[in-house]
């Protein structure tokens, strides 16, 4: 079984992202290989907070050319986490928002 360090990446901070955190709605960048189920359990686990529904997005690397070179940037999936009314906020988001 992965860790739910290995789950979860690393939190999205962007424009967009901040105008959800006032409906207690966080982003996060995940394994591409890790369903909703593992999400959930991982962000509960590592925040100590209570999970309403998890969404999620694949998103494909955008083409990039060097010259003559061309490539593509590796693919993501993201998770978008909103927590339960009652439970508490991620404490790492609270602290940017403000």
């Amino acid at each position: 079984m992965k860790s739910p360090y290995d789950i979860i990446k690393k939190p999205v901070l962007t424009e967009k992202s901040y105008d959800h955190l006032p409906s207690k709605t966080y982003t996060f960048v995940v394994d591409k290989n890790a369903n909703k189920l593992e999400i959930r359990a991982a962000v509960e686990e590592i925040f100590g907070v209570k999970v309403d529904t998890v969404h999620t997005i694949n998103s494909l690397g955008k083409m990039k050319r060097q010259g003559a070179h061309q490539g593509r940037r590796a693919s993501t999936k993201k998770a978008y986490v909103k927590l339960k009314k009652d439970s508490k906020g991620i404490e790492f988001f609270d602290s940017i928002s403000q």
